[in-house]
């Protein structure tokens, strides 16, 4: 489903192509789809957060998100918002100058899928904040990781469900 336009990839001078275009996550999402993904902390905790996105269209779609406890119940307040799926496209938009572009394979639990990796530095020698994306699975990275106070943050898409 990867967009024959590589130009479409492109969204500014000094920015490395996306994984996907607009268009690609549109048609990937459009028609409704729930991510589960469980985050870990430096100190060891875990907890799941939920990416629903509704009322889709031509432009964008509602992104609900929320915590989830083991159970599955919602934790707290459910944040809705507008969201189009250029927006979602410019989330990827890296400097060029700054990342690094690679390939990988990575077993997650929703299989081994075939990633970009983007490995982003904010200054020369600060840590990385690394994303994968699965190349069969256009929108959000599958598998992220951010320097935070302690230690690195991982996120990790543990189920997409498309509804």
């Amino acid at each position: 489903m990867i967009d024959a336009d590589p130009e479409a990839h492109v969204l500014g001078p000094g920015l490395l192509p996306t994984p996907f275009t607009a268009d690609e996550i549109r048609r990937a999402t459009g028609g409704g789809k729930t991510i589960r993904i469980r985050i870990e902390t430096p100190d060891g905790t875990s907890s799941l957060r939920v990416n629903r996105f509704r009322e889709t269209d031509a432009d964008g779609a509602t992104l609900d998100r929320w915590t989830s406890g083991p159970t599955g119940i919602v934790d707290g307040r459910i944040e809705s918002s507008r969201v189009t799926w250029s927006e979602l496209q410019a989330h990827a938009a890296f400097p060029s100058d700054r990342t690094v572009l690679s390939s990988e394979t990575l077993d997650l639990p929703i299989g081994t899928v075939e990633c970009l990796r983007y490995e982003v530095r904010d200054q020369p020698n600060a840590q990385p904040a690394t994303f994968w994306f699965s190349v069969a699975h256009p929108g959000m990275p599958v598998r992220y990781e951010t320097p935070v106070d302690g230690g690195v943050e991982r996120s990790i898409v543990i189920a997409i469900e498309w509804g």
